[in-house]
């Protein structure tokens, strides 16, 4: 029990993508809050945690089947921005349409619709910037220092100097948008749709709700997973 209360829960989703579903479970936050002992994120939300070491070592016992380690930088690039980035892009459209629908005709019996289409606003167009940023930017040049080492010749500097400045600058803006949900989370009560909603508002809340989840997968991936092979990769080429 020691050993894996002392870990990172990001790191113990890296190594095992199943025991997702616990941390999400009880509420820990994996992806932006992934480099927090598993002992202090239970101790802050004042969990048990042999009960959720308990919950964790029964998924841990199958084995993950997950690809992403096993995956090469690029490989894992091409994954993020096929699955995640192209769900945020697709779905961002039909969800700003329903919660502005919702606040324009719920409004009025239900205040808290406004800062919730004010929250999503806002996080839509923060992550459309941040995803291209990644695209044009840190993703090209992660793809071409693992083509340097494959193919052994020397890489440029880059424009922006250490690559832990593009990657600080993406993990900031993660756990903004990671806020950004906890508060919609919080006016929408867990994404429970009022006793007079409508199927519209029902849907849009359900929307919200998955994409959180998939959010939280598509941050998880890159803080836990590709931005720390990123990094020793930069340093194996500039050792």
């Amino acid at each position: 029990m020691a050993t894996i209360a002392e870990k990172k829960v990001g790191k113990i989703v890296a190594e095992n993508f199943r025991t997702a579903k616990v941390f999400t479970e009880f509420g820990i936050d994996f992806c932006c809050k992934g480099a927090v002992k598993l002992s202090d994120a239970c101790s802050t939300r004042g969990l048990d945690l042999d009960q959720v070491v308990e919950k964790l070592e029964v998924v841990m016992q199958v084995a993950d089947q997950s690809p992403y380690q096993e995956m090469s930088l690029s490989q894992l690039i091409d994954y993020i921005v096929s699955v995640h980035h192209n769900y945020v892009e697709e779905t961002i459209p039909a969800l700003k349409f329903y919660v502005e629908k919702i606040e324009r005709v719920h409004g009025d019996r239900h205040p808290e619709l406004t800062p919730i289409r004010e929250e999503f606003f806002a996080a839509a167009d923060a992550l459309t910037i941040h995803m291209k940023k990644e695209e044009f930017v840190l993703f090209p040049y992660i793809k071409a220092m693992e083509e340097a080492q494959l193919n052994n010749f020397p890489l440029s500097k880059p424009h922006f100097g250490h690559i832990e400045n593009p990657i600080a600058m993406m993990e900031d803006e993660h756990d903004t948008e990671g806020e950004r949900f906890r508060r919609i989370d919080s006016l929408t009560q867990g994404y429970t749709p009022p006793v007079d909603a409508c199927q519209t508002y029902r849907v849009a809340f359900s929307m919200l709700q998955e994409f959180e989840e998939d959010l939280h997968t598509h941050i998880h991936l890159e803080n836990n997973v590709l931005f720390p092979k990123a990094m020793v990769l930069y340093s194996q080429l500039n050792s």
